[in-house]
């Protein structure tokens, strides 16, 4: 059976309402995803039964809160098949996962000159990070170019590899172009000259399996509140030898073994890299999320956004002067698109009115609208609660705003309701 979205929406309560007194059409999926009630009600549920600090009570609301959490640590390994739940590092999110790595593999396994390579179409995320540390240690990084079509090449990546080039560090979906990119082919290719690779997997959690021993990556990171679950909770996956090898990012509580004044020696693994009282009620709650997608089957997820993602193109493309940016045959469900004449924050804001929700701007990508040539975008993406009919009001509502800019400047906002 395929997905009844319909019958999908009603565990989203927060789907059911308006927005300026029109239904609300929520296309932000690619910033943040809703919660279903499975989701909201572990979380009440923990703080109403079970509440307490984990790993450090004997008593019984401690030992349970405990279970809860290494419970979530163990979904998540079965979701990604990672080899060990202590492969399994719970973070703050996709943008801590990659300043613990950042920080962590460059203190230990880099020196001045060392190269790390990235590529055009990162987030912020995973831009940043690897500054920081070329500035404190004085390594290189090196950017993979992007086709006219977004795609990556193997061959440029292959063309920066040098002997100095310590690791590969990649997103596997482009927030901004949507572009799936050949991550199996190009963890291959750095581990023919003995390269980890980190895949960022905050656009691609949600959407396609992850395999992470198929794969074979060495590092893997993602955010709790892309895949249904809460915000402030996230996951870094490490191979265990690597793990192993890089040290802390954070120190205090939890993550030692032993303290005194004149040493530290730190705890096992995972806990090695988790400082301080876990977000232990975020953790359940991604548990719950990922149950929730497994329950629902990421096969058919896939396939049926796949369908609104070509429903919406061909939809979209029928608008005359609106254009799309990223035009990889191999996508998942975000489209970025401008009106030629329209600022991408007017259209943003006009479709507020409508109560359809986009994403506007650079999308925390600034280097790929540079090199693109623009200035940001409309970026509509989708979830499995998104229907056809939503898109229909979407591209109606582009209709409406282009007719209106066209005979009046300013745009009268009030009109639009």
């Amino acid at each position: 059976m395929e997905l009844n979205s319909e019958q999908i929406r009603k565990d989203f309560p927060i789907l059911a309402q308006k927005v300026f007194g029109k239904p609300l059409i929520y296309l932000d999926n690619a910033a943040t995803t809703q919660k279903p009630l499975s989701v909201i009600r572990r979380i009440e549920e923990i703080y109403s039964t079970i509440n307490a600090n984990v790993h450090r009570g004997v008593h019984r609301l401690s030992h349970l809160a405990t279970e809860s959490h290494e419970e979530a640590r163990k979904t998540v390994q079965h979701y990604i098949n990672a080899a060990s739940s202590n492969e399994i590092i719970f973070t703050n999110g996709t943008t801590d996962s990659i300043n613990l790595l950042a920080y962590s593999f460059c203190r230990s396994q880099c020196k001045p000159g060392d190269e790390i390579i990235i590529t055009t179409m990162e987030h912020h995320s995973n831009i940043v990070p690897w500054q920081i540390q070329r500035d404190i240690l004085g390594i290189e990084i090196k950017v993979a170019p992007i086709r006219e079509n977004g795609e990556i090449h193997l061959e440029d990546i292959e063309e920066l590899i040098s002997s100095k080039t310590r690791l590969i560090a990649l997103t596997h979906v482009s927030n901004v172009l949507g572009t799936i990119n050949p991550v199996a082919e190009i963890i291959r290719l750095g581990h023919n000259y003995n390269i980890p690779v980190l895949i960022d997997a905050a656009q691609s959690i949600q959407h396609l399996p992850i395999d992470v021993q198929t794969l074979d990556c060495d590092f893997l990171a993602f955010s709790s509140h892309k895949i249904y679950g809460p915000t402030g909770i996230g996951v870094l996956y490490g191979k265990e030898q690597w793990l192993e090898k890089i040290p802390p990012y954070r120190a205090g509580g939890e993550m030692i073994a032993h303290v005194s004044f004149e040493k530290t020696t730190f705890n096992e693994l995972p806990y090695k890299f988790e400082a301080g009282t876990p977000d232990y009620v975020g953790s359940s709650a991604l548990g719950e999320a990922i149950r929730y997608i497994e329950n629902l089957g990421l096969d058919k997820i896939r396939r049926y956004e796949e369908q609104l993602l070509q429903y919406a193109t061909e939809r979209l493309l029928q608008i005359e002067d609106l254009q799309i940016i990223g035009t990889s045959p191999h996508k998942s469900s975000v489209i970025s698109f401008f009106v030629k004449g329209i600022h991408p924050y007017d259209m943003g804001m006009l479709l507020d009115q409508l109560g359809i929700a986009l994403r506007t701007g650079h999308h925390c990508a600034q280097p790929l609208m540079d090199a693109l040539g623009i200035e940001g975008t409309l970026r509509a993406s989708f979830a499995f609660y998104n229907t056809e009919e939503d898109i229909d009001v979407l591209v109606e509502g582009i209709k409406k705003v282009v007719k209106i800019r066209s005979a009046a400047s300013p745009l009268p906002t009030p009109s639009l309701r």
